[in-house]
């Protein structure tokens, strides 16, 4: 399964300024296999520990951690002679051993010449805890996430479709196979971008195997909820998770403590929303109160929406069925909505971009604001194609961005401002903002 993940890997194995890498992302989004694969493909040899399953290696990082002390040890237990240049050394679920992170720093200082890295599923979660002393300002990091709708292509066999679709978005043109690309992007709705569900898929898997899986990952996420925090915060954590469907039901999506319990309150549960999103399992979106770069001044963090790392994880606590995407489908009216608005939030972040929103204390509101090229740009989502939009013509009439976007089950245009994209194309903003870098 191709990701682009391998990419940055590469990069990161040719930098000269290379230090230990940490890649983090939540439990089952492909970090090991990329890894693994990458190893493979670019190195002679492999070291690969991983503290969970092989608790025997924490023993020798129980005294001296520095590179000179820690290598002749691990080659012993692995017969293997660890070659600067052609071993990737391989720390898996390092979260089980504080020190084997903490190692990462006399890597860095004494031993640079050496390709580490790092994974860990709760790796976010476990540095919140004291024993962990993460070494900052010593290694390079990596966030990893679900696949994206262009990885998703990749994996059933559409790179041409990618093509096709990457031409049209370059150069604003109709594109023939749209309604076949719709319904691509329908079917990434409710498989998502998890990689267990995609290869499901891609076997073959009828809709109730897939979602099968999804609940299998979600129950997985319930048990880490319940495992790695106390049993305060773990009833919290559950609830806050629980509620993040409704909240993304509603017709306001911004993140309302009363979805929870009529008695919730944000500083009872501003610990437990963090502990999710550190384990990676949703993301924030800011409220900016002025549609001015840069963006992060005017971010007003007591207003966010949340939104769940996976669209097909959301369709399956939801329970959404094939039948509530089709745009004529009265019954998943309410829904289709939030879970376009998670769609474009998952391809967001995993082009890098951070994501806010813009609103006042009218109705007015904008789902998504990002910076691009020192523009704060104005991005509308439609689950459809009514496309009408008086919160984004009160933007555009406030900040006068020089283009806006907006995302919908209509083709590719551009008219008086506005570009529209559709929905299966959101993955091309990462064009512009490599574009933007590369200028």
């Amino acid at each position: 399964m191709q990701r682009k993940i391998t990419s940055a890997l590469s990069q990161w194995k040719d930098s000269p300024r290379r230090k230990p890498l940490v890649l983090q992302g939540a439990r089952q989004v492909g970090k090991t296999y990329s890894v693994l694969d990458f190893a493979n493909e670019a190195f002679d040899n492999l070291v690969y520990i991983d503290f969970s399953a092989q608790q025997n290696y924490a023993c020798i990082f129980e005294g001296d951690i520095t590179p000179s002390a820690l290598l002749p040890q691990i080659e012993v237990l692995e017969h293997a002679e660890i070659s600067p240049e052609h071993t990737l050394i391989f720390f898996d679920e390092i979260q089980a051993c504080p020190r084997a992170l903490t190692s990462l720093k006399y890597f860095c200082e004494r031993a640079p010449e050496y390709h580490v890295i790092a994974a860990g599923s709760l790796l976010g979660v476990a540095l919140g805890r004291e024993e962990y002393s993460f070494p900052v300002g010593k290694v390079d990091t990596l966030e990893m996430h679900p696949l994206d709708f262009e990885e998703f292509l990749w994996a059933i066999g559409e790179k041409q479709l990618v093509d096709l679709i990457t031409f049209a978005y370059r150069s604003n043109a109709p594109l023939g196979l749209h309604e076949h690309a719709l319904e691509l992007y329908r079917s990434y709705l409710l498989v998502g971008g998890m990689p267990e569900a995609v290869a499901a898929h891609v076997s073959g898997a009828d809709f109730n195997e897939v979602r099968g899986i999804q609940r299998a990952l979600t129950d997985a996420y319930l048990a880490d909820m319940t495992k790695y925090a106390s049993p305060i915060d773990s009833s919290k954590i559950l609830n806050v998770w629980r509620s993040i469907p409704e909240q993304l039901a509603k017709e306001n999506h911004k993140f309302q403590y009363a979805t929870i319990a009529s008695s919730a309150r944000a500083h009872q549960y501003e610990a437990p929303i963090n502990w999710l999103h550190a384990a990676g399992l949703v993301s924030f979106c800011y409220r900016v109160s002025e549609g001015t770069t840069p963006l992060q001044a005017f971010a007003q963090r007591d207003f966010f929406k949340l939104y769940l790392l996976d669209t097909g994880l959301l369709g399956a606590l939801q329970g959404i069925e094939a039948t509530d995407l089709i745009p004529n489908a009265g019954k998943g009216a309410r829904l289709r909505g939030g879970i376009a608005e998670n769609y474009l939030m998952q391809q967001l972040v995993a082009c890098g971009l951070e994501p806010f929103y813009w609103g006042t204390t009218s109705k007015s509101e904008v789902d998504f604001i990002v910076q691009i090229g020192g523009n704060a740009l104005p991005l509308e989502v439609k689950s459809g194609k009514n496309v009408g939009a008086r919160s984004l013509e009160a933007y555009r009439k406030a900040y006068k961005p020089p283009l806006v976007y907006r995302f919908s089950t209509k083709g590719f245009g551009l008219e008086a401002g506005i570009r529209s994209v559709p929905l299966y194309a959101a993955f091309c903003l990462g064009l512009e903002e490599i574009s933007k870098k590369e200028g």
